[in-house]
């Protein structure tokens, strides 16, 4: 038997969950220019949003980051990317809104696919900074294909 707290408990978990998928699903603009990464990390380490550090493929964080570890990762990912993406331009950082930033995804230089691969299978970012809970993402994008793979087989067994 479920208690009402329970439930409240399993709703708000799926709240959080549709809630940060749809973030991750939805429009996005690319940092194009350095200096404009330069920016957006300004935004978030002088800002007052707590922040979710997450690395895609590890657990998510339960809680967001302390300013301490939220400066440390961007100061210590910024090297990364400079150093590893080796181009005058950005162009691996997205973010849902330039001026008021909730959501931003990082793909790690050395796994950002061709423009051949992307239409097919899109690489998953490196590292998502996020006001919003993290779920589990390899977990949740593996439970939709194989949701998809079971209608499209029930699709193709309805006029075989």
């Amino acid at each position: 038997m479920t208690t009402s707290a329970t439930k409240s408990t399993i709703e708000q978990e799926k709240s959080q969950e549709k809630d940060f998928y749809s973030a991750f699903t939805g429009s996005f603009q690319g940092i194009l220019k350095w200096s404009n990464l330069d920016k957006l990390w300004e935004k978030i380490k002088g800002g007052k949003q707590d922040w979710y550090i997450y690395a895609i493929g590890e657990q998510p964080p339960e809680k967001p980051a302390n300013n301490d570890a939220l400066k440390h990762f961007i100061d210590e990912l910024d090297a990364l990317l400079r150093r590893e993406h080796g181009e005058e331009y950005c162009g691996i950082v997205y973010t849902d809104d330039i001026q008021e930033p909730k959501f931003i995804k990082i793909f790690d230089p050395n796994n950002i696919g061709t423009s051949c691969s992307i239409a097919k299978t899109p690489p998953l970012p490196g590292w998502i900074l996020s006001v919003t809970p993290p779920i589990d993402l390899p977990d949740k994008l593996l439970q939709q294909t194989f949701q998809d793979k079971n209608r499209k087989r029930w699709w193709n067994k309805l006029f075989a």
